[in-house]
């Protein structure tokens, strides 16, 4: 199994959100979105942050893909 995050990208452009927007609202790291960009799983913590962030459910921005 593995992760997208296409929900996410697609959520920074309807908000008209970069990712650096993205991780100065939510208080990630760039070490973060970078593993996120190749799909690799993330904390939990880091999920919460980016949904408290974006005000969104975590089905909003990510799927586990089979």
């Amino acid at each position: 199994m593995s992760v997208s995050y296409d929900k996410l990208w697609k959520l920074l452009i309807d908000k008209r959100m970069n990712r650096t927007d993205l991780k100065n609202a939510a208080g990630i790291s760039f070490n973060v979105l970078a593993k996120m960009g190749k799909g690799e799983v993330v904390s939990m913590e880091s999920m919460i942050k980016i949904c408290k962030a974006l005000n969104c459910d975590i089905s909003d921005v990510m799927e586990i893909e089979k």
